[in-house]
């Protein structure tokens, strides 16, 4: 009887479902690379879990849906761009924005992963999405545009940059040869012919006569 008046010990409550087995951080980087590969409409679900090594249930219950897993794998290729591509405290605004292109140019030719942008591929991959995720990449863009602005508009403002350029419109020319760099890279272009378009666009480069070389003028014979 006293055996029976004792208390008995609480039951321990275990999570429903199945625990993950899987390494996050690990999954996440191969969905990166499928997207980064074949944009987010041709990546099915069978390619995703494949590369991932999950079944759905469990890509759903980690990452929610297709949309949800795209947008944090292109925070993660962003931060992995930003850290590969240190540009901002470079000394002058020209030689900020000359180091991304060329060190871009150099990202879009590595043979270690797929070739070109994965935001270029977003952009051109996904336009049967639904409305807040075209809102999410815009805003992921519009990002992109506002950090190379400011940049310039610290050139301008330290007098590097000739004072009447307009930096959105810099900015967006910017853009639009970083673009131009992945669509030529997935084509198959060479990394000497992109780092032939970086030179070509800084010729274009809006240089204060501040710091303009002067010309070297030949001696009479």
């Amino acid at each position: 009887m006293k055996k029976d008046l004792e208390p008995k010990p609480a039951k321990v409550r275990r999570p429903r479902g199945r625990p993950r087995s899987f390494d996050r951080d690990a999954a996440l980087d191969s969905a990166m690379e499928v997207f980064w590969e074949k944009g987010f409409e041709a990546a099915s679900l069978s390619d995703l879990t494949k590369a991932m090594g999950i079944n759905p249930p469990s890509l759903y219950a980690t990452f929610g849906d297709k949309e949800k897993l795209f947008l944090e794998a292109i925070e993660r290729y962003r931060g992995n761009q930003g850290e590969a591509c240190p540009y901002a405290a470079e000394p002058t605004a020209r030689c900020a924005i000359e180091k991304l292109l060329t060190d871009l140019a150099i990202e879009f030719t590595d043979t270690g992963h797929p070739r070109g942008c994965m935001m270029v591929m977003a952009a051109t991959t996904s336009s049967g999405t639904s409305a807040a995720f075209q809102q999410a990449l815009a805003r992921q863009r519009d990002e992109g545009k506002a950090h190379l602005k400011a940049r310039i508009q610290q050139g301008i403002k330290d007098g590097d940059v000739a004072p009447d350029t307009d930096a959105g419109a810099l900015a967006n020319f910017c853009q639009a040869i970083i673009a131009g760099m992945s669509l030529q890279a997935r084509d198959g272009a060479s990394r000497k012919t992109l780092l032939g378009m970086v030179e070509t666009a800084m010729r274009a480069w809006p240089e204060s006569p501040a710091v303009r070389q002067p010309k070297k003028t030949r001696l009479a014979a």
